[in-house]
């Protein structure tokens, strides 16, 4: 039977080898994620113009506060699943996935609940353009209405990735981003539904990335399944997955309540900068991909490799994981100097210069940092896998602080300057914090 080179054994053999095979179907699926959100604007820009361009920006900071804590509940609980499967004990896994599926979906309820009733105070605050207005609130609704497709999909893919397993996803995910292509160009082009159709063609996309997730897992990897029995009460460990969930859920969420407050201060700035971050923004979740990929797989590498008590593996992973981001950066910035304007002109379809010079200097600028940027994600991510659940909170809650000096004090003095260097200077700051309490903790302080 030939190999699946995808299939990776993160715990044994050579490491850097492991960590990219690893990461590679992550930097695809991430890649097909912002390409299909990228072409996405792309198609509400070239079909409905700059005004309705405008009020899907206007939404981005509370969309990616519901991705950022769907994708944080998901990974928190499958970095517990991963350090279960480093033990061995197919038992204690079953649970862990047992415990997983109730915590998951108990947060899936409150946060479509808690959404829907939320929206409108909260595009109110962010100081949304009346002109936009009605627009933006209809976009975002549907994809709030859509929150329990998407954490089902994210903790599907999650629970997959603790045991070692990331190209599954990266189809399920290539499929349902070739579906959400389609019908926003259907939805849009043909129905005539506005920005409405593209938040529905995302949903429609979301939901079936989770249904085929769901059917892998119960045609090829069964043995995770619980029974009923894994559904008992286990104190230690679901009190473990709640704090790893929530904390990790709490981390990105903490971030992104930052950027929703940035975006208070993009909104005060008019439809054109509003426009040009929402279209700076999908360049950058494109050209961040390498190192935030590498990031990815750290979580997943030193969880189960904690579990088997490989602490030196952890470090050694951890050096060729730095190096890597260091490497992709200096390209990364390098592509980004030459072909940023020209991204953002494809993924607006604008002739406007303030939306084409701010959105590519937002990412020239953001792009420079990144070699920074991926040492914070990594190290960040290997104290979770750790199971540290306090300390990368203060991260956020630095990063968080940070966004909303810069909107109060900076913004209204030096325009979108402030938010294009906002971003990379907190990045410095959270680096220094992060990689000495990383190298500094219990685990791997003492050991060679």
């Amino acid at each position: 039977m030939k190999k699946n080179i995808f299939k990776t054994d993160l715990l044994n053999g050579p490491i850097f080898k492991s960590i990219v095979l690893f990461s590679i179907p992550l930097f695809v699926s991430s890649l097909f994620q912002s390409l299909y959100s990228a072409v996405d604007t792309m198609i509400v820009g070239n079909i409905l113009g700059d005004t309705s361009l405008a009020a899907v920006g206007a939404t981005l900071a509370i969309f990616e506060l519901l991705i950022g804590f769907t994708n944080g509940v998901g990974v928190g609980l499958s970095i517990v699943t991963a350090r279960c499967f480093g033990t061995g004990d197919k038992n204690i896994l079953r649970k862990s996935v047992a415990f997983a599926l109730i915590i998951g979906f108990s947060f899936a309820v409150f946060v479509s609940i808690v959404g829907s009733l939320s929206l409108k105070p909260l595009l109110t605050i962010l100081n949304t353009p009346i002109e936009i207005y009605e627009e933006a609130y209809s976009y975002i609704s549907y994809i709030v209405y859509g929150a329990s497709l998407m954490f089902a999909y994210n903790l599907f893919s999650a629970l997959l990735r603790a045991i070692g397993d990331s190209l599954m996803p990266f189809v399920f995910l290539l499929i349902s981003s070739f579906i959400n292509i389609v019908l926003d160009y259907v939805f849009l082009t043909y129905f005539k539904m506005g920005v409405d159709g593209a938040a529905i063609a995302t949903v429609i996309a979301q939901c079936f990335s989770a249904i085929l997730c769901f059917i892998y897992i119960y045609k090829k990897k069964n043995y995770i399944i619980p029974s009923r029995e894994d559904f008992k009460m286990d104190k230690a460990l679901f009190k473990d997955m709640f704090g790893q969930g929530l904390s990790l859920g709490l981390m990105s969420s903490i971030v992104c309540v930052g950027s929703v407050i940035l975006q208070f201060g993009i909104n005060g700035l008019g439809k054109s900068y509003i426009a040009a971050h929402n279209a700076g923004r999908r360049a950058y979740n494109i050209m961040m991909l390498p190192v935030l990929s590498v990031g990815m797989a750290a979580p997943t590498f030193v969880s189960q490799n904690a579990g088997a008590g490989n602490y030196k593996r952890i470090k050694i992973g951890l050096r060729d994981m730095y190096i890597c981001d260091i490497v992709f950066s200096v390209f990364i910035f390098v592509l980004s100097f030459f072909y940023a304007k020209d991204l953002i002109a494809w993924i607006t379809g604008s002739s406007d210069e303030i939306i084409l010079n701010a959105g590519a200097n937002y990412v020239i600028v953001s792009s420079a940092f990144f070699g920074i940027l991926g040492i914070l994600v990594q190290s960040r991510n290997s104290l979770q896998g750790l199971g540290a659940k306090i300390v990368p909170l203060y991260s956020s809650t630095i990063e968080c602080l940070g966004k909303i000096l810069f909107c109060f004090a900076f913004v209204p003095k030096f325009g979108y300057n402030a938010i294009i260097w906002c971003e990379p200077l907190i990045w410095v700051v959270m680096t220094i914090q992060l990689v000495y309490t990383l190298w500094n903790s219990p685990q791997l302080k003492n050991r060679p």
